[in-house]
Formats: structure tokens, sequence, C-alpha cells
């Protein structure tokens, strides 16, 4: 079972942009999850191709459940 911590961010062109996070900590922390997200903004070290990351829009966790078959 794998789990993505998808950080989702408003653009200044009114795009949205993400960053994923591999097998994130649990609980997820939603209070520091959106300061960490609000510090990203305010560093300014992420340019997207829609400009620079504006605003916190959400985050959410993917959890994705794999499943192999041996075919032979």
């Amino acid at each position: 079972m794998a789990k993505t911590l998808v950080l989702q961010f408003d653009t200044e062109f009114g795009k949205t942009a993400s960053i994923s996070v591999d097998n994130p900590k649990e609980p997820i922390n939603e209070v520091l999850v959106k300061q960490s997200m609000e510090q990203i903004i305010a560093s300014g070290v992420f340019t997207t191709a829609s400009g620079k990351l504006a605003a916190v829009k959400g985050a959410r966790v993917i959890d994705r459940n794999v499943t192999d078959y041996e075919l032979v």
C-alpha cells in the first residue's frame, strides 16, 4: 500500500500546481500541512509554467493498492 500526500496550490496565473510527498508521516496534521504550504509559498522557491505559487488550495492523501499477478 503506497500513500502520497498531494499539496495543491493556486498559481499567480490562476492555475493549479501540485507537489507530491511519498510516504507521508501519519496521522496527517492538517495545521502543520497548511503552515508548511504557506512557508513554501513565502519562500518563492518553486516556479511553474503558470507562475509562482500564490495560495494554498488544498491537500489530500492518495492511497494506492497494487496487486501483482504472476501470469505464466
